[in-house]
């Protein structure tokens, strides 16, 4: 997770983003909803349905359309392939969070933040950068807690405990529209003419995937493990002991606990209680 998404993402996106237009290169990022899911279907094996694969494929159509540059040697922008590249770290970044989501979200954070950040450092001093003023430093600082590093990686953690990778790379299919939508508010340059027809694509994509449900009958096994929970599902009706914690003021506490075996069916996503295998 540090070397991916805390090394090699930032710093391919940082290269790659003065070549490419701020809208274009917020809307690229949504093949990073692409390269998640396709990691967490074929590699950990996460249910996608033939739905989210439609949606795939207009995302990876749209990234195509903008990323085409017949100017270019090859046809295509480095700096929009950077930028997909970058999405690709990611995806990873997130598969690898989702096996780990189970533990304490700040302290895996806590650690990816730290070592990515000291190895970016030192290459940066390496290669001759100079550190920014004190304040350029504190704004960056800032910005990095809310929009990348800190708060939204917690809270992208816990979604990924929650509903897995490829739900949880679905729904971050949503932020870059907001980026889209800055850009033009922020910049003055406006979008090539390919921008106009991959937008609505990606978004019928986006849409295809947020909107997904899923049910079937399936088997819990028993297991035993720790994590933060609430008491206000079918999977955590267990008795408490003396030392167990009390409940928090958002009705959540965290201590080992057993989950007998048990079959059942309701709307589901591959959170760590539903991991199962399906049938194809």
């Amino acid at each position: 997770m540090t070397l991916f998404g805390g090394l090699l993402a930032p710093v391919t996106l940082v290269y790659s983003l003065p070549g490419t237009p701020a809208a274009t290169a917020a809307l690229l990022l949504n093949f990073e909803a692409v390269a998640t899911t396709l990691i967490a279907a074929t590699i950990f094996r996460e249910w996608v349905s033939r739905r989210v694969w439609v949606a795939l494929g207009c995302i990876t159509a749209s990234c195509l359309l903008l990323t085409w540059n017949p100017a270019a040697g090859l046809g295509l922008s480095l700096p929009a392939l950077g930028i997909l590249l970058t999405c690709l770290f990611w995806a990873v970044d997130n598969n690898l969070g989702q096996r780990l989501s189970a533990k304490d979200p700040l302290l895996v954070i806590s650690v990816k933040g730290i070592g990515a950040g000291t190895v970016t450092l030192l290459v940066a001093l390496t290669a001759g950068e100079h550190l920014p003023a004190t304040a350029t430093a504190a704004a960056a600082m800032a910005v990095g807690f809310l929009c990348y590093g800190g708060l939204t990686s917690i809270l992208f953690l816990l979604a990924l405990r929650g509903i897995g990778a490829a739900r949880a790379g679905s729904l971050l299919a949503v932020s870059p529209f907001f980026g889209v939508l800055f850009s033009l508010l922020l910049f003055a340059e406006l979008p090539a003419g390919a921008f106009y027809v991959a937008l609505p694509v990606m978004a019928i994509g986006a849409w295809l995937m947020i909107s997904e449900e899923h049910s079937h009958p399936h088997r819990h096994p028993g297991v035993v493990h720790e994590h933060r929970h609430r008491h206000d599902d079918q999977h955590h009706d267990h008795d408490h002991e003396a030392g167990d914690p009390p409940l928090s003021a958002a009705g959540e506490h965290s201590h080992v606990h057993a989950h007998a075996e048990l079959a059942h069916e309701h709307p589901h996503q591959p959170d760590i209680h539903h991991r199962h295998l399906h049938r194809r």
